[in-house]
């Protein structure tokens, strides 16, 4: 028995589909994760160009956006056990370039910004909340690391009951194996695996179904 019939045979993978109130989340994409010397490599930097178009596109249909960056203080007081395990992260200030967002992925006027110092988007923020208000039931997430503060997102995600999708073309790792192996864990537990192409498909029909259905 392969080790996808293992998964199948025990009912995993099944799909959560998307809602009628979707969300994008852009995880961590800031300059720091695009340096080999800091934190980057891998195909994170692919990454990045293929969330320009996901953004294009959800702003295209009036999705909330929102987008996370690590910061901690300057002095590193309200650091803890995840910077303890990774040290390097106490570079990332308010005021760092290396914790600035990349120049492509800009957030506009609108979007959220949600500052954290933990992997998750949710864990010590207020980010359930703004999904809350925006009563937002499914979750788009791009970003990095696929293995990391992806992954941690994912699971808190499907743990506050959202609809969960990761778009699989949109998020990067700094190493390839991890960024695999987390895909296809993901994929197994928590989220359903969708590249853009397929989600441009789905959320242009959905848009312009719902502008029809505003004009009658």
């Amino acid at each position: 028995m392969s080790e996808l019939d293992i998964y199948a045979k025990q009912g995993f993978a099944q799909t959560v589909g998307l809602g009628d109130r979707p969300a994008v989340v852009v995880v961590d994409f800031i300059n720091g994760f695009t340096d080999p010397d800091h934190f980057g490599g891998g195909n994170i930097d692919p990454a990045i160009e293929r969330t320009v178009e996901l953004l294009e596109l959800a702003r295209a249909c009036g999705l909330p956006i929102a987008h996370t960056r690590v910061v901690y203080a300057d002095d590193g007081s309200d650091a803890g056990a995840f910077a303890r395990k990774a040290p390097g992260l106490l570079k990332l200030t308010e005021t760092s370039p290396l914790s600035q967002f990349v120049p492509q992925l800009q957030p506009r006027p609108g979007e959220l910004i949600v500052k954290k110092r933990h992997a998750s988007a949710f864990f010590g923020t207020d980010f359930s909340a703004w999904l809350t208000w925006n009563r937002i039931d499914t979750l788009l997430v791009a970003g990095c690391t696929t293995s990391g503060c992806v992954r941690a997102t994912v699971v808190d995600s499907s743990a506050h009951n959202l609809r969960t999708v990761v778009v699989t073309d949109c998020v990067g790792d700094r190493a390839i194996a991890p960024h695999e192996a987390n895909l296809f864990d993901m994929g197994q537990k928590y989220a359903d695996l969708m590249p853009l192409s397929d989600l441009r498909q789905h959320l242009t029909s959905h848009h312009a179904a719902s502008l029809a259905d505003a004009t009658i």
